[in-house]
């Protein structure tokens, strides 16, 4: 080991780069070579050329206050990758992969034949009673019956060096965008690891998702046209809603853009209007027509709803979707791919207990301050409780909260995330991160080949949303044999 490692320390978590007895791993030994070459002052240099890499392609989102003022900010980009075997990805590929197609298979059970209801699988209070369930999409099923098109699944890497499924993203998951420009712009900035690493590509899902959209059409056309439907500019992920419109070469429009004749979607053009067969929608079930959800939305299209029901438009992801992606319903998906799929799962999960279980209120309540505690439906990082970072105060205020609502709250063991080197302003040190691969599922399923790697920035701290503070990382998927 080399003085360039000696001050990290890696004992207490699973490095991806050194070994607890401070080895490094095999597929870390080309990195480690060029970044020992380059020293930690040029390594500095290449990181201030990506800041401004970032600057000049606008790459950006937006960050909303208490006070509900918009913030724009640089996306943050470390330079020093996160790097996993093809053979280990492989494994990872097929667990997402079965666990998207049990969930999927769920979604339609709720919705038609409630099978694993009366199975008792799933308590049905526990599905009925969340607030993503959609009574109005009862008797209804997509082509090919997949509801959640576009899923983002958060991986972590625990102790052991295991992955394990953290959550399930499966409403409007976002950040793939970021995984695509961390690619482009490591290339500009840091070519050296792409001569050096054999690395799989991230620049097909583009393609893969404009064929996920045309296989979601539900009646075949010759000449499909199709639409990113976004909320407008001040959501926190327009960037991306622009970005992947442009990728795919299909317009973005804004629900003001669009109307409904004859149970028919039309966009409005210059040359009139023009039919749309698929929609690549952006926005929560609850905006998106106003004559069956929320009444006051400006942001949906009345009598879109209905178009969707008859067959006559695609929507990715389906409406109602979100009833899986209760984090509440996650400790259950390992019982749902038993159950549908007859298959133990490939890849495992975070032992969950639900605060609506009297037996799991009362050992959340006395081990409040091991466990990490989570609203049911929130996302970004809103609302996390972390027991042993916890002031008395925040746990009193938690328990109170938990036991006025307790449908609305799950807990979880604090997985010791795993590590990465990450660039400081004096120096490289490890830092937590996890990783949201997305997955494409139409007639067919595709995951990337990596995804989007969140790095907690701030030493110690394991919330690696953007939104709070975060930054991400490329992830390279290199072969073994490197």
């Amino acid at each position: 080991m080399s003085d360039f490692w000696k001050n990290y320390d890696s004992k207490s978590t699973f490095d991806g780069y050194i070994s607890k007895d401070k080895k490094l791993r095999s597929h870390a030994k080309i990195i480690s070579s060029i970044l020992e070459k380059y020293g930690k002052k040029k390594l500095q240099e290449i990181e201030q050329n990506c800041q401004s890499t970032i600057n000049a392609r606008g790459i950006n989102f937006r960050v909303y206050s208490a006070s509900n003022r918009a913030e724009e900010k640089k996306w943050p980009l470390d330079i020093i990758p996160r790097i996993i075997t093809k053979s280990q990805w492989k494994t990872v590929s097929i667990g997402l992969s079965q666990r998207i197609k049990a969930l999927n298979l769920f979604i339609d059970d709720v919705y038609n034949q409630k099978k694993i209801f009366k199975d008792k699988i799933i308590p049905k209070e526990l599905v009925f009673n969340s607030p993503q369930y959609l009574k109005e999409c009862d008797g209804f099923s997509p082509k090919h019956k997949a509801w959640a098109n576009i899923s983002g699944t958060d991986l972590i890497k625990n102790i052991n060096g295991n992955f394990l499924v953290l959550e399930d993203n499966l409403r409007v998951p976002s950040g793939v965008s970021y995984m695509l420009e961390n690619r482009m712009v490591m290339r500009d900035i840091f070519p050296e690891l792409f001569t050096r690493y054999k690395v799989s590509s991230v620049h097909q899902y583009a393609n893969k998702l404009y064929n996920c959209m045309t296989e979601c059409i539900p009646k075949k056309t010759n000449n499909p046209h199709m639409v990113l439907l976004t909320p407008g500019v001040y959501n926190s992920a327009y960037f991306e809603h622009e970005f992947l419109a442009e990728q795919m070469g299909i317009a973005l429009v804004e629900g003001k853009d669009l109307f409904v004749e004859n149970d028919n979607v039309y966009m409005k053009t210059v040359k009139g209007p023009l039919k749309v067969d698929c929609i690549y929608r952006r926005l929560d079930d609850n905006f998106i027509d106003p004559k069956v959800f929320f009444k006051g939305s400006l942001l949906g299209v009345p009598g879109l709803f209905k178009c969707w029901r008859k067959g006559n438009v695609g929507i990715i992801n389906a409406l109602g979707t979100g009833v899986a992606d209760d984090k509440a319903v996650y400790s259950y998906v390992e019982k749902m791919i038993v159950y549908y799929l007859g298959e133990q799962p490939k890849i495992d999960q975070v032992e969950t207990f639900l605060c609506n279980i009297k037996t799991h209120r009362n050992h959340v309540i006395s081990n409040i301050s091991k466990l990490v505690v989570k609203p049911a439906n929130a996302s970004g990082g809103y609302g996390i409780m972390i027991g042993p970072k916890a002031s008395k105060k925040e746990k009193d205020e938690m328990i109170k909260k938990i036991k006025r609502d307790p449908r609305n709250y799950i807990a979880q063991p604090l997985e010791v995330l795993s590590t990465v080197p990450t660039i400081t302003p004096d120096n490289i040190e490890p830092r937590h991160l996890d990783l949201r691969p997305f997955i494409l599922t139409g007639k067919s399923t595709y995951v990337t080949t990596g995804g989007l790697t969140r790095v907690a920035l701030k030493k110690g701290s394991t919330i690696v949303n953007s939104s709070q503070g975060g930054g991400s990382k490329d992830t390279l998927i290199v072969d073994s044999r490197n």
